[in-house]
């Protein structure tokens, strides 16, 4: 049985993200993310202005006089949420957590797939995938996804994105829509994400903290690498580690940009703290546009 706390915070993120999917998202949603194509739906007579490229010869043999196949878009998606749980996402310095951060933004994602009739997976990784959860429609099924990713204590605490997405080509064999929802602190991946982009309707959202850029002033600092729980001892009011901490940061920021330039990988940058309708309404604006 859940604690009463754990079912009031995924009421309150239910609360959030559908109003959010209710007023903002549920018309870029739909534009940007369209089916797999066109489904045949029936034969009728034809009438004037059909095109007559649509004729169906073998049914207008068979009656005498014109047909038309009708075909309507296959609406219906798979959309398969890829969360991040290693050590890394459980830090944040702006009221909330990076893996609450996730939990959120993968709510917000369900709920508008589920609003158009899509299907919702999921996938929890560290070092090693987690957990997979298959695609399902449904309130419920949504409501239990956000439990799995608040709830979900990870065997591991680092982090191969590798492994994730190689998972993720084992068991979706068909196109979907994939959001990759992690801080992406991680070598070696490029290869894995671009194949999966090839595949896939990949999209990246890259999580972050303030902290991650910038460090305060406040002395000798004791901080613990939360996926490997080595301990370093910080004099944050040194400007050569000021500088370097900075550097080293931006050095990340940066190679993360060229990388998704490359591999032509869309991604939207989203940060504790701050409002992620925003960046998210830009994707899809983006998106719309392009289209």
């Amino acid at each position: 049985m859940l604690p009463k706390e754990l079912i009031s915070r995924i009421r309150q993120i239910e609360i959030r993200t559908k109003r959010f999917v209710d007023d903002v998202l549920a018309g870029e949603y739909h534009s940007v993310f369209k089916g797999r194509g066109m489904e045949f739906n029936e034969v009728r007579e034809y009438t004037a202005g059909d095109d007559f490229r649509s004729i169906d010869w073998n049914v207008t043999a068979r009656y005498g006089h014109p047909f038309v196949k009708r075909y309507v878009e296959e609406r219906e998606l798979t959309v398969i949420l890829v969360v991040d749980v290693s050590g890394s996402e459980r830090f944040g310095t702006k009221g909330q957590m990076k893996s609450e951060l996730c939990a959120e933004l993968s709510a917000l994602l369900a709920f508008s797939a589920i609003r158009n009739n899509d299907r919702v997976g999921l996938i929890l990784f560290s070092g090693e995938v987690e957990k997979f959860v298959p695609p399902k429609k449904g309130r419920k099924h949504v409501l239990r996804l956000i439990r799995e990713i608040l709830y979900f204590q990870p065997s591991g605490a680092t982090t191969s994105i590798s492994n994730a997405l190689q998972f993720m080509a084992q068991v979706q064999k068909r196109r979907c829509v994939a959001f990759l929802i992690s801080d992406l602190i991680d070598e070696g991946y490029e290869k894995t994400l671009s194949i999966a982009a090839r595949r896939y309707d990949l999209i990246a959202l890259k999580i972050s903290d303030p902290r991650e850029r910038e460090m305060p002033r406040i002395g000798f600092l004791e901080v613990e690498d939360a996926e490997t729980g080595e301990t370093f001892l910080l004099d944050t009011q040194d400007r050569e580690f000021q500088g370097r901490y900075q550097q080293l940061a931006e050095k990340r920021e940066q190679s993360c940009v060229q990388m998704f330039n490359r591999i032509g990988l869309d991604h939207v940058p989203i940060q504790t703290g701050e409002s992620y309708i925003i960046p998210l309404v830009r994707f899809f604006q983006r998106r719309a546009r392009e289209r």
